[in-house]
């Protein structure tokens, strides 16, 4: 494996780490729960309103050690918005999104129901952020030491996310794997709170990416 290159030097985890960051994840989870609970009821019932049901979207993605789990989010974008059943990228002004779509994407309201994926271990709070399988395999085919960034759980908030503006293209995909890399041979405790910390900001500031 040329997971070498990327661990030689730096690398920081360990047992009672990863048992620490659990007990995080699963009490801001339950803590975040009980506070966003009427803000996702109201989330529910705009996306009935304005186009009906699912309210909920779930999509397959990528997890640690390459194993694939459920994601779970409010639907954003219009029923069947993938009619030819290819994987396609997203766009930052996607006409597929919604108005209801656009405020819950805007706000990050459409990312609470991943909560449930953090209770139940498939993801962190922080990492790097789980992509769609078929994207993933020719990324892997294309971009050296991709699959290095599923040594970690993905997250809900990554280090990529705060340093690099939306992208959809395979050359967005390559930058942000420096900013992946860089996290999962640097994670600590420390460097978690630091990306909570300034996604906050980011969302309730709008100071947008470095």
């Amino acid at each position: 494996s040329p997971g070498w290159l990327v661990f030689s030097t730096g690398f920081a985890g360990g047992q009672l780490v990863e048992s620490a960051k659990r007990a995080s994840d699963v009490f801001i989870a339950l803590v975040l729960l009980l506070l966003t609970w009427p803000l996702m009821l109201i989330a529910a019932i705009a996306i009935v309103l304005e186009s009906g049901r699912p309210v909920f979207y779930q999509q397959t993605r990528v997890g640690l050690g390459g194993k694939t789990f459920s994601i779970f989010k409010f639907r954003s974008m219009v029923v069947n918005a993938e009619k030819e059943g290819e994987a396609v990228w997203a766009t930052a002004k996607d006409s597929r999104v919604t108005p209801v779509g656009a405020v819950l994407r805007n706000t990050r309201i459409d990312e609470l129901p991943q909560l449930w994926n953090v209770l139940r271990g498939d993801m962190s709070f922080v990492g790097p952020r789980p992509e769609r399988p078929e994207f993933v395999q020719g990324f892997a085919e294309t971009l050296p030491f991709y699959n290095e960034r599923h040594r970690v759980k993905p997250g809900l908030m990554g280090w990529a996310q705060l340093n690099y503006p939306y992208g959809a293209s395979d050359e967005d995909a390559e930058q942000k794997l420096r900013y992946d890399l860089y996290y999962v041979k640097n994670k600590s405790l420390m460097l978690d709170l630091v990306i909570m910390v300034q996604t906050v900001q980011v969302i309730l500031l709008g100071m947008g990416v470095h």
